[in-house]
């Protein structure tokens, strides 16, 4: 069954990230993708970690509102990786990701992304929370897989569908998918509520 019915016939996602085009193209629904959306991604120094992604999320919606017309459904997210309280966010360059790297392996995170659906006539936010436990990671590993995969888009420097995650990743606690980015099983089913 297609989560979309009348009077709602596409899905626009606003998003430059590559992994979330291929989720959302996964879900066999009518999708257009557009980059280059500029939203400020700062948050209020206080704001709880949990709450960070559902906020980013709206400001993204916020700045891609003139795309929304009848029949859309506009989909904006934002992910982020937390060791303990802190806010891992994506690496300056290759010398942070290989310390963002050494700092995860061995110990469990939690990888939060916030969702926001909208159109002209309703919204829905939400967040999903995933538990990842890193084993080890040799200095020598984490320069292979930083010089290889040039993970410097990725919150937390890494991409659980890469040879990191192949090698690292001793257990998950929660969707697989939200840790790619993008909770697809309740994407699909906050569409169908649409």
């Amino acid at each position: 069954m297609r989560p979309l019915s009348p009077p709602y016939e596409r899905v626009v996602l606003a998003s430059a990230s590559p992994r979330r085009r291929m989720l959302m193209e996964g879900l066999d629904i009518p999708l257009e993708v557009v980059s280059g959306i500029d939203a400020d991604e700062h948050y209020p120094s206080a704001m709880p970690p949990d709450e960070i992604p559902v906020y980013l999320a709206g400001k993204k919606a916020d700045a891609a509102r003139h795309l929304l017309k009848e029949g859309v459904i506009l989909l904006t997210a934002d992910t982020i990786v937390v060791l303990g309280n802190e806010v891992i966010g994506k690496p300056a360059d290759t010398v942070e990701a290989k310390g963002m790297l050494a700092r995860l392996a061995g110990r469990e995170h939690r990888v939060i992304t916030g969702v926001c659906l909208r159109s002209l006539h309703k919204e829905k936010c939400f967040s999903a929370v995933s538990r990842v436990r890193f084993g080890t990671l040799t200095p020598e590993e984490i320069d292979y897989y930083v010089g290889k995969y040039r993970p410097l888009d990725k919150a937390g420097s890494y991409g659980i569908q890469e040879w990191i995650g192949y090698v690292s990743v001793e257990r998950i606690e929660g969707s697989f998918y939200n840790v790619m980015g993008l909770p697809v099983h309740q994407v699909y089913r906050y569409l169908k509520e649409f």
